[in-house]
């Protein structure tokens, strides 16, 4: 075996599994996400985004870009999060969706009256239960096993070079950074209007 084999085996697996994802997305869902977003960014209510371990960190990748895209966004557990309230947009992700600590979340904004969107990969989980909006993003997550039915498509029946949640959370990655995209273009804002609004003070130890 070459040099870096299994680097470039597990590259190859996991931009295949992203691209090969596209094609089981359902847009009627995702132009709804859109257009909640949208919605919310008019009325100036909050978006707050909810997540755990590695997801979490891919939720809150996504709140930073809706603060640059001047959205009222915040990630659940930061010191300086809001109280959510009926009309504000809750986003979860969850590969899974039966993340305690998400569910949880989700369930406690929707008998406030906050609209939930659900991103998970199982569309009958008990955080898609709860949801006014979910979002299927495929991808094993860190509890499945390699004979879910995509996964099994696009990588066979090896052992996945991608382990555990890596291939919903980087799936999930890509398909909000697109979101980002939409909105930018629907919100007619630049590259430049994002970076006025980027942090501008850095710390340096």
């Amino acid at each position: 075996m070459s040099e870096l084999e299994t680097f470039k085996s597990a590259y190859l697996e996991i931009v295949t599994f992203v691209r090969s994802a596209l094609d089981v997305l359902e847009f009627d869902a995702i132009a709804e996400f859109v257009k909640v977003l949208l919605d919310a960014h008019s009325r100036g209510s909050k978006v707050l985004v909810v997540g755990v371990g590695r997801s979490g960190l891919v939720a809150k990748a996504f709140a930073m870009r809706l603060v640059h895209l001047g959205f009222r966004a915040y990630v659940l557990g930061e010191t300086i999060t809001p109280s959510v309230e009926k009309g504000d947009v809750v986003i979860a992700v969850s590969g899974s969706g039966t993340t305690t600590v998400t569910v949880t979340a989700a369930d406690a904004a929707k008998k406030v009256g906050a609209y939930v969107v659900a991103i998970t990969s199982y569309k009958d989980s008990p955080l898609a239960k709860i949801a006014d909006l979910v979002i299927y993003v495929p991808g094993r997550t860190k509890t499945a096993k390699i004979d879910d039915y995509f996964a099994r498509q696009i990588l066979g029946i090896h052992e996945p070079l991608a382990p555990l949640g890596t291939l919903f959370e980087i799936t999930t990655m890509v398909f909000l950074d697109s979101i980002v995209a939409e909105l930018m273009k629907r919100l007619g804002k630049s590259e430049e209007d994002l970076r006025k609004v980027h942090a501008n003070i850095e710390v340096f130890a």
